[in-house]
């Protein structure tokens, strides 16, 4: 994903999920498009005691991601290669 929405949401009483499906909201009325990838800083998928977290939230990939900080999603459309373009 090279351009996507940053995102914040520190509440820490709201689980994971809740807080990429408030984020893929906005972003689809905000841009028209269902977004399919979310980065988060590693450390907020550690934070998932409660439930278990399988990696997604409805249909969007959530993916841990170092230089976001805590706190932070970026969500928006993953790059798709087209065939050939490797």
């Amino acid at each position: 994903m090279n351009v996507g929405m940053m995102w914040f949401d520190n509440d820490p009483k709201t689980a994971l999920a809740a807080k990429v499906s408030r984020a893929a909201e906005y972003y689809r009325a905000k841009y028209g498009r269902i977004p399919d990838i979310c980065l988060v800083n590693p450390s907020m998928l550690a934070q998932q005691d409660a439930e278990p977290f399988q990696g997604q939230a409805g249909k969007i990939v959530v993916r841990a991601f170092r230089s976001i900080l805590p706190g932070h999603l970026w969500i928006g459309v993953e790059d798709k290669m087209a065939a050939g373009a490797d």
